[in-house]
This record gives structure tokens, sequence and C-alpha cells, in this order.
């Protein structure tokens, strides 16, 4: 187990994250006070969505080139330059410039979602769960520095709101460039290889197992996507909620989403990956539910809350089921083919929420989610009694015996 690439990659994921919820926190809010119509407040979210989208295969291509330290660095001063960008469009009050500003964030963010592969490499096969897990951790403290930046940092510099909030986010990627230069190389999986050869792409995605493991990052992604990012529009433009208030939503709801991988690991290992990934399906539902039922404070702090918990069992369950489906041969290929249509996903349901939320309203986008997590709930028992899980059970059990 190589400690020194688990301990990079929590702090690394500690800055990323509190980078990103900066920009969720912050995106529609800003954006709907540099755009006449309010319906396009969430483009620069959306934007940067479909930037992650559009960038997960050539960042697959680049580190396979380059390798994962190289690549991750060079991301991390994207984003560097990305909120140097942001200053610039909030003190020319330009919506196009933040847009921009926010398609160089999801060039980087495109790398950021690939720290759990890197942690997936860096250990022995049966603790893939807890690695994949650990790394995610690091979100917690993105969770309390996230919302204080977005806060906080609004009056630092006087002339230019949220200015200093983005420059301290430089300072921090900046630092993250630099952490990422002392990554070691990934650990050979070879005692699990037992096929050598590449199967083809075809091959590896018509696996009934890939399929779920991809539809759970993909539902659980874009689901978790659209309500997020329609969350501090209905609170707080729409309600009328304080920004102070609808930042601890957000708080909650990332603490939700990242504080589970403290057990997420161990769950898979005694329960099963499926079983867990069934599981964050009902979280999910549960937040439909609990936002069907009104628009009080707790109304949405117990749905983003159970938004996260769903979200982190499916994302970290079919990040480990997806790792059951390649060797490291092919993993750069299986990886690219996932984050393309998870992203994809997201970035449609990113460029959804403003419109969903301006045209039908709250209630509306709390029912979409529904039909689609009966779908994938019916798919994971499907897959229950696959033979490659119970064949990577028996060889994680021959392995410690």
């Amino acid at each position: 187990m190589q400690v020194r690439n688990l301990i990079i990659l929590v702090v690394c994921q500690l800055i990323s994250a509190t980078g990103s919820i900066v920009m969720v926190t912050l995106g529609g809010i800003i954006g709907s006070t540099l755009v006449a119509n309010k319906a396009f407040s969430t483009l620069p979210l959306s934007m940067m969505v479909v930037a992650v989208a559009a960038t997960t295969i050539p960042a697959t291509v680049i580190m396979r080139r380059i390798g994962r330290r190289k690549g991750f660095a060079m991301s991390s001063l994207c984003a560097a330059a990305a909120v140097l960008v942001a200053v610039l469009a909030l003190s020319q009050s330009s919506f196009a410039l933040f847009v921009l500003a926010a398609m160089m964030f999801g060039v980087n963010m495109a790398f950021t979602q690939q720290y759990r592969y890197a942690a997936a490499e860096s250990v022995a096969p049966r603790y893939v769960a807890r690695a994949v897990s650990f790394v995610l951790i690091g979100s917690i403290g993105g969770a309390f520095a996230g919302p204080e930046l977005a806060t906080r940092g609004q009056y630092w510099i006087e002339s230019i709101p949220f200015a200093g909030t983005m420059f301290a986010l430089c300072a921090l990627f900046l630092l993250q460039s630099v952490l990422f230069l002392f990554l070691g190389a990934a650990r050979e999986h070879t005692e699990f290889e037992g096929q050598v050869s590449e199967r083809s792409l075809g091959e590896l995605v018509r696996q009934p197992l890939f399929v779920v493991a991809v539809l759970g990052g993909t539902v659980g992604f874009g689901l978790m996507t659209l309500v997020m990012t329609a969350t501090p529009l209905s609170m707080h433009i729409n309600d009328g909620y304080s920004l102070e208030a609808t930042a601890s939503v957000i708080r909650a709801h990332v603490l939700g989403m990242y504080v589970p991988s403290l057990v997420a690991g161990f769950l898979i290992e005694k329960l099963g990956v499926t079983r867990l990934m069934f599981i964050g399906a009902l979280g999910l539902l549960a937040t439909s539910i609990i936002g069907l039922q009104g628009h009080s404070f707790m109304h949405y702090w117990w749905g983003l809350v159970l938004l996260g918990v769903g979200w982190n069992f499916l994302y970290v369950g079919g990040t480990t089921l997806l790792t059951y489906t390649y060797t490291m041969t092919e993993r750069f290929r299986a990886q690219a083919v996932n984050e393309f249509l998870v992203f994809g996903t997201s970035a449609t349901a990113s460029l959804l929420a403003g419109t969903v939320m301006h045209f039908f309203g709250w209630r509306t986008l709390m029912l979409v989610p529904i039909p689609i997590l009966v779908a994938i709930c019916i798919a994971l028992v499907a897959v229950r009694k696959d033979p490659l899980l119970e064949r990577r059970a028996a060889l994680i059990q021959e392995s410690e015996s």
C-alpha cells in the first residue's frame, strides 16, 4: 500500500472539494447578478459540468501518456488560472468571462474525478473500496472550508465582491500542483490479472456489471447535480433565505456526501457492493419525498443531506464495481467511458436545473428522479448474482488466506 500517495490524494481532494463547493455555492448566485434573463443563472455551472464531460476522455489520454502525477499537477494550474479569470469577470461584470472561468475550472474537475482511480491503483485489490472511500474523506474538510470562503471572502476586497474568495482558491491550487509532484506511480495488480491481453471496448462495455457500475455513477451524479445546482436558486432567489442559510445547507449536503466515506469501504466488504448501491438509491429517493413535502429550512437540510449520502453510496459503490470489470492494461479505456457518461449526464442535469426551476419549479424537479431511481434499483437486483462478483469475492478471500 502506497501510504504517501493516499495522503497526497486526501489533501488534494480537500483542496479540490473546497474549490468545487465555492463554485457550486456561488455559481448560480453570481450568474444571476451578471445576466438579465434569470433562466440562464446556472449557465456557468452548467458549462462547467459540460467542460468536465468534454475533458474526461482527453484527461484520460493525457494521463495515459504523461502519467497521473504530471496530469494532475497540470490540471491544478488550470484551476488556479480559472479563478483568476473569475476575478476578471467580476471586476468587469462580464457574464461571458465568468462562464469561461467556470469552464476552465471544469477542465480541472475532469482530472479531479480521477483521484479515486489513482487511489485504487495505489493499493492491493482487496483494499480498493477502502482506498476510494478514504480519498473522498478529504472532501469533509472542503465542506467546512468551502462555505467559509464563499461567505467570508465576499467582503475581503470591497470593490470586487467574492474576489478575495477567488484569490484564496488560487493560492490553494498552486499548493496542490506542487503536492502532486510527489505522487508515486501506480501499483500493478498482478495477483488479480487473470487476462493479460486487452479486450475490445465493445467487450468491456457489454459486461452487465460494467453497465450497472456506470449506471450507478451516472444516476448518482446526475441526480445529485440536478438537485444541488437548483437548491441555491430555490432557497436564496425564490424563497428568500440568506446566503448564510443557503451555504449552511450546501455544507450539510457536502458533509452528507463525504462523511459516509468513513465507513463506505467497510460497508462494501460487509454488505456487498450492490447492496450498498441499493441503499444509496433509496437515499436519493428519500430526497425527492422530503422535497415534495415543503420549502422549510429543515426540508432543504434533510433533503440535501440524504442526497449526499445516497450519492456517496452509489458513487463509491459504482467506482468499486467498475474496477472489477477491467484489467490494469484496460483501465484507461474503461475509466474514460465511465467518466464521459457520468459527467455527460451530469452536464445535462446541470443545464436542466435552472430551466426546470424557472419554468416548472421545485416540486416538478423533485418528481424527476423517482422513475430513474426505480430503474437503477431493478438493475442492481438483476446483477446481484453475477459470476464476476462471485469470482472477485473468491479471489479476495483466497488472497487473505
